[in-house]
Formats: structure tokens, C-alpha cells, sequence
């Protein structure tokens, strides 16, 4: 039996302002989530969005647009009444961080919002846009004092990924926004942290007082991440053809996952903690060589093949992408993190496209267990003891251990116990950002990366991207798509004597 939750205060009266309004992500996943939060009541009391691209539209024509956007891809039946509530709040500005004065008049369009919605001057700026206008947006809203908090009023800003495009980018980057902006102001966001899951990972170690105490190097063999994708890379040649499998998912998407599977215990269960220990844990990847880094790396790439019903054609025949490009669609990462509790532990990360299964999990495999009172018998080989943190399609948590199977004989079989959130939780369907963007109105980052974190991520994956960079197609692996990924990704743990988990 269930408990009712707890229930959540609204968030202050505000303004939320999305640059890049007439993009995919706006509304693919934004606008869905305000409507799914709308839909809860958890919206402000006094509340409007302000539209803003760099060509002009009407209120009326941006209101259909993201109608029919939301009929698209609503998580959840559409209620018209709450629709409508919603997108008669909607506003447009026509805005181009080129064009000094636009950002002037969209200062006047907020100001005469505040005066006639009563949003008492709070602001939330999402940056749904390219990550090439972070910066002269951003700094568009410095310039003009958008981002100046006074009168007891905030002012926030969002920032999609990637964060940077290597160390020194997402240096440089940082170094902008915190000249405009107080860290405090700052909400570096990755959907991932929106995952039910995902947040249960601090729920599951710290609450419970079986977990934790065996949560280190004495117990734990090693740790596996696995973000695996069926879908090719589609339309967005152009853009993965300059990003890769590496700068696309690991610094964020994967690394979020270690840092909380690996980070210490915070002091409690609040932001400046939370954020302290991620980034502490982050800092404490071991540094490699680039020798070491092609070592206890592999990088590969999709040829033509079939993925369910799906017949995909070489990742170098999609579009916009170069005919002789060498970027990686597949990466797998052997990782060491220098401290007291992980000393010895590898943790081995995989992501790919193109693959046989859809998947997102982390997989702690215990130590085995001391052979010596079943040695000489059938059974001196037992099951492999994996806890199962599944994060996607299914969410849910399982634990892999050994158990005597009925008869008058020891035999001892693998079993496994399943828990998913489905089964015992009864929510509504989200798009993962309803949690990320309710934080922000109320000011709580705790989900959200600070700068030391985010430089921390770079600097681990650095020299894997300056040995790629001077190997050239040098080390590249071929595998088909609909596969399990190349043949280097299993070698990479086969050498060490270990396996990855086979996905039931």
C-alpha cells in the first residue's frame, strides 16, 4: 500500500521567458512539461511565458504552434480547458542577441507583463536554443539588466547541453555566464536528473541501512553504466557529426549517473551538500595519459544493418555527415576513481547508437561470495550478484543473487527480485523535465550542475578526446547496427576477467 505524497507548494508568481521558443525542444518537451505542471496545479498563481525567436510571429500563430505541438507529443490525454489556460498566458517578442535594441524592447514587453499579470518581477530565462547563442544570449540579458536581481525579486537562468564542447569551452563558457550571473542564478540543466530513478539512486543508498554499509570497495567488484539507443542518428547529422557519442553523453548524461552512484554521503539532504560531494566525487576520476586513455577506451562506428523492422544505412551515408568522418556513434570507458571508498573499483561506462536495445541502467556487481564450503560439488560456480538500477524504457530495481533450488540435492540456482515503479507508484507519464523546471521556479538546484562539476567532467574525458584527435581513424571499430556494439567493448572488460550484464 501506497502513501499519498506529500503535497508540493506552488512556486512563486513569475515570468518564464524561452529563447529558442519556435525549436524541436520547446515543443517537444518544455511546453508539455508546463502543461503536465499546469495540469497538477503547479504553476504559479500569476504566471506567463514570453516567446522569444529571431523571427517575427504573432501571439495567435505561436499559441497554435505550440498547440499543436503539445497534441504531439503530450505525455498524457490533453484537457482543452487546461491547454487553453495555459496558452492564453503566451506571448511572443522577436529578439536577436545581434540586435541591441530587441533585447531593449523585450525588457519593456516584461516590465508591462508585470505591471498587468502581477508576476512581481521574477524571471526565469530557459535557453532552449543551439549551444553557439548560450553566451550572446546570455549576454544580451546582462547587457540589459535582465539578470540583475533587486526588490527582493529573482532572476534565473537555464542553460541546456552540451555544456562546452572540451575543457576549455566549457571553461570559457562558464567564465561568461559568471560574469553576468551569480552561480546561484545558474541552472545548468540535464533531463536525466529528472528520471524518478535517477533521484531514487540518493533514496536507495542513503535511506536504507542495508545498502549503504556495503556500498564500497570491500563489496563491490566493479560498476557498469549503460545508455544504449536504438534509434540512428537520424536527422541531426550535421550536428552529431561535430559532437560524437563521447561529447554528447558521458561529461553529462553518464557522468550525472556515476556521481551519484559513487559520491560520499552529503551532511543533508540539501543543494550546497548534494552539489559539494557530486563535484568531489567528479575531481576524483583518475587522471589518465593518452596512452591510457586509448587503452581503456573503445570508439566505434554503426555500418548499414537492421534494428527491429528498421533497415539503417551506414552512420557515413546519413546526411550532412562527412563521407570520411571518424566520429564515434558507440564509446565504452574504463574509469578509476581516486579515493578512500572506490580504491580498486573500476567503473566501466558504455553508450552507443544503433544497438539492438533500448536501455539505461547502472549495475553494482558484488564481490563473490568465498567458494570454499562448496567446493568439489555441481554448484562451486554460483550466479553473479548484481544490484539493477534500471532507469530506462522500465524503471525499476533488481537484485541478483544465489538460492537452492526445491529437491532433496543442493543445487543452487540464479533468482531474481523485481521491483518497478509502475507496478507500485501510480503516476501520470512525464517527459522527465516537469521535476527540473518546477525546481527552478522555486529555486531549488539541487539537480542541476555547478561549474567545478562540469569542468571536473571535461577534465576526465580530455585526453580521450586529444588521443582520438592524433589517431585519426587509427583504433576505430566498426559494428552493425542492430548489434550489441563492437567486439572492443566486450574485450574491454574480458581482459580484467569480468562481462557485461546481459540485458533480460
Amino acid at each position: 500500500m501506497t502513501k499519498d505524497p506529500q503535497p508540493q507548494r506552488k512556486p512563486e508568481n513569475c515570468a518564464f521567458v524561452i529563447f529558442g521558443v519556435t525549436g524541436d525542444l520547446t515543443h517537444r518537451l518544455v511546453i508539455p512539461s508546463l502543461y503536465n505542471l499546469a495540469a497538477e496545479n503547479l504553476l504559479p498563481e500569476k504566471f506567463c511565458v514570453v516567446g522569444v525567436a529571431r523571427k517575427g510571429m504573432s501571439n495567435d500563430d505561436l499559441r497554435d504552434s505550440l498547440l499543436k505541438g503539445l497534441r504531439e507529443h503530450a505525455t498524457r490525454p490533453v484537457d482543452d480547458v487546461v491547454a487553453q489556460q495555459l496558452l492564453q498566458c503566451v506571448t511572443f517578442v522577436e529578439a536577436d542577441p545581434k540586435d541591441p535594441p530587441s533585447f531593449d524592447a523585450l525588457h519593456k514587453h516584461l516590465d508591462a507583463l508585470e505591471c498587468s499579470r502581477g508576476t512581481g518581477g521574477n524571471r526565469l530565462f530557459y535557453l532552449a536554443t543551439p549551444p553557439a547563442a548560450f553566451a550572446p544570449t546570455a549576454g544580451a540579458l546582462g547587457r540589459t539588466g535582465l539578470l540583475k536581481e533587486d526588490n527582493g525579486a529573482w532572476r534565473r537562468l537555464v542553460v541546456e547541453k552540451p555544456f562546452g564542447t572540451d575543457l576549455a569551452s566549457a571553461k570559457a563558457l562558464n567564465a561568461e555566464l559568471l560574469k553576468i550571473a551569480e552561480e546561484h542564478q545558474i541552472y545548468r540543466i540535464d533531463h536525466y536528473l529528472g528520471k524518478e530513478t535517477v533521484q531514487n539512486i540518493l533514496v536507495l543508498r542513503f535511506a536504507n541501512g542495508m545498502f549503504e554499509p556495503i556500498w564500497n570497495r570491500n563489496h563491490i567488484d566493479h560498476i557498469q553504466i549503460t545508455v544504449e539507443e536504438r534509434l540512428g542518428v537520424g536527422h541531426r547529422g550535421g550536428f552529431y557529426d561535430s559532437t560524437g557519442a563521447l561529447r554528447d553523453m558521458v561529461p553529462n548524461h553518464l557522468f550525472q549517473l556515476l556521481s551519484l552512484v559513487a559520491m560520499e554521503p552529503p551532511t543533508r539532504f540539501e543543494a550546497r551538500a548534494v552539489r559539494n560531494e557530486k563535484a568531489e566525487v567528479l575531481a576524483a576520476i583518475q587522471p589518465q595519459s593518452e596512452a591510457d586513455a586509448l587503452k581503456n577506451s573503445v570508439r566505434a562506428q554503426y555500418v548499414g544493418g537492421r534494428v527491429g523492422s528498421e533497415e539503417l544505412s551506414d552512420y557515413r551515408g546519413t546526411a550532412e555527415v562527412n563521407p570520411d568522418s571518424t566520429t564515434e556513434t558507440f564509446v565504452a570507458l574504463k574509469l578509476a576513481i581516486d579515493n578512500w571508498r572506490w580504491a580498486g573499483v573500476p567503473f566501466y561506462l558504455r553508450t552507443g547508437k544503433a544497438l539492438a536495445s533500448k536501455r539505461t541502467e547502472v549495475a553494482i556487481k558484488f564481490k563473490q561470495a568465498p567458494l570454499a564450503m562448496f567446493s568439489g560439488t555441481p554448484i562451486d560456480r554460483l550466479s553473479q550478484n548484481f544490484l539493477t538500477i534500471g532507469i530506462a524504457p522500465t524503471e525499476s530495481i533488481e537484485l541478483q543473487f544465489n538460492a537452492k533450488m526445491p529437491g532433496p540435492s543442493v543445487s543452487i540456482d540464479g533468482v531474481e527480485m523485481k521491483f518497478r515503479y509502475g507496478d507500485y507508484f501510480k503516476a501520470e507519464p512525464s517527459t522527465g523535465y516537469e521535476t527540473l523546471i518546477y525546481d527552478c521556479m522555486i529555486g531549488d538546484n539541487i539537480l542541476f550542475q555547478r561549474a567545478d562539476a562540469i569542468e571536473a567532467g571535461w577534465q576526465a574525458v580530455q585526453p580521450l578526446l586529444d588521443a582520438w584527435k592524433k589517431a585519426g581513424s587509427g583504433g576505430l571499430e566498426l559494428y552493425r547496427a542492430g548489434s550489441e556494439g563492437p567486439l572492443g567493448a566486450d574485450e574491454l572488460l574480458r581482459r580484467d576477467g569480468r562481462s557485461w550484464r546481459k540485458f533480460t
